[in-house]
């Protein structure tokens, strides 16, 4: 856990910002996989995380801004609990290192809430992505599980994401600490793949890492010679010569930071020639994205100046045509880029998910609906603290291109009959994590192989 103080003057930070009412925290409980006794591995709500800073299942929390009161709830283990699972620090123990010094019963929750709300007071809460957060909710304060996303607080998601979006020094530290452990990862994969070997060991030996580090992964790994698909989370293909390998994974560290990378490299020692010239286009969107970053720009402005090169650089190579600008206006590059430059992180790898992207990425601005742009999940306009990724990635998709082309779709823009060549690339993204400072950007953690030369350096096994 971090200081007591951090936690203290952030919720003091919440509290200012929503100023009355009741805030509710759901923390996480166990979750079981095929019966009650045998769960997943326990994930505390990030939120919670940030406020209480407790990673223990089974605890709620209140800050009853109206009655000044803060005040965790949850049940202590019984003999049976200790017996099976071992001693914990008790209730009134574990609140302390968050400088709550009132605890109550998991119990005495609902009674808590319902006469707060007897009373004509409002309730704060947060969007539900759990079902047992949506059945406590219809239990507690009576309102349908499909009501309940309507009924949270905007006022509540907007202060918290504001609040979360901003990364103090100890928070960019922990991230650090995250994207380096998933750095080691990457360098893992990338020395150790060969032809022959399964897509699972690749996968197997990441995973090893973040446990390793004392942390786990901060989403399924992605590890497949398919990277066409853009989650690809199956790992039962086998790794062949001419393929290209894409790894898409990240460790989140003991205090839950997440980091995320991405790492595209050949299975044979070298690229072929029409790998090298994609991978090197994609490596041109990468370094124009990063040289842009600032505070002032907006990352949907960033993300065009990827899609442009893209376009640009597909033009000199026969795959599209046009004007590159009125290309990208039109969506012309989605048919290979067709996802956004990147997204916020930090206690989840995709920040905040669960209170909308519409906040943390848009500042509440409308979200493009076409296709390609629709993905882009950060738009707004950067500011210091905020850590995001940038991962432009270039895929040839044989069933969209099929359905592209059947509609001629575009096809002002884009030579279909040339397109065709590439049907079976694949698909490359590498993937970077930044820190907006108050002059330009960070790259956070060490840096893996980029360039062509440095991935084919890193590929030379004996």
């Amino acid at each position: 856990m971090f200081p007591v103080t951090t936690y203290v003057n952030r919720r003091k930070v919440l509290k200012q910002a929503v100023n009355k009412g009741l805030l509710l925290f759901l923390g996480n409980d166990e979750s079981p996989m095929n019966y009650a006794d045998n769960t997943y591995d326990f994930r505390q709500d990030s939120t919670f995380l940030y406020y209480f800073g407790n990673d223990y299942a089974g605890l709620s929390a209140v800050m009853d801004i109206d009655e000044n009161k803060e005040i965790i709830f949850g049940d202590e283990l019984t003999m049976d609990d200790i017996v099976w699972m071992g001693q914990q620090p008790t209730i009134r123990e574990k609140c302390a290192q968050a400088g709550i010094s009132e605890t109550l019963p998991a119990g005495a929750l609902k009674k808590y809430l319902q006469d707060a709300a007897a009373k004509g007071r409002e309730i704060h809460f947060l969007p539900p992505y759990r079902a047992e957060h949506q059945l406590k909710l219809l239990d507690w304060l009576g309102i349908a599980p499909a009501a309940q996303a309507e009924a949270a607080s905007l006022a509540f998601v907007k202060a918290v994401v504001h609040q979360r979006n901003y990364k103090s020094d100890e928070e960019v530290e922990q991230i650090e600490e995250a994207v380096a452990i998933s750095a080691k990862m990457h360098r893992k994969a990338i020395a150790m793949a060969l032809p022959g070997m399964k897509e699972s060991e690749i996968a197997a030996a990441m995973n090893e890492i973040a446990m390793r580090y004392g942390g786990r992964l901060s989403f399924p790994t992605i590890a497949t010679i398919n990277g066409q698909t853009l989650h690809n989370h199956y790992h039962g293909h086998t790794l062949t010569s001419g393929r290209l390998m894409l790894i898409d994974a990240g460790a989140e560290n003991a205090m839950h930071y997440a980091g995320d990378l991405s790492s595209t490299f050949p299975v044979d020692k070298k690229f072929t020639e029409q790998q090298k010239m994609i991978y090197q286009i994609r490596y041109n969107m990468h370094r124009a994205a990063v040289a842009a970053l600032r505070p002032g720009i907006a990352f949907k402005d960033v993300h065009f100046i990827a899609a442009k090169i893209l376009v640009e650089e597909f033009k000199c190579i026969g795959l599209m045509k046009g004007d590159a600008t009125e290309a990208v206006i039109a969506g012309a590059h989605a048919l290979f880029f067709v996802h956004g430059l990147g997204h916020m992180m930090g206690l989840d790898v995709h920040d905040m998910e669960n209170l909308g992207e519409k906040w943390v990425g848009y500042a509440g601005e409308p979200r493009s609906t076409q296709f390609g742009l629709k993905s882009l999940r950060l738009a707004r306009t950067l500011e210091p603290g905020f850590v995001h990724t940038i991962e432009p990635g270039i895929y040839f998709i044989p069933e969209l291109i099929d359905q592209w082309k059947a509609k001629r779709q575009l096809e002002q823009f884009i030579n279909y009959e040339a397109v065709e060549k590439y049907k079976n690339f694949g698909g490359i993204r590498n993937e970077e994590d930044y820190l907006i400072t108050a002059t330009g950007a960070r790259r956070l953690g060490p840096a893996l192989p980029l360039s062509l030369e440095e991935m084919e350096e890193a590929r030379q096994w004996q």
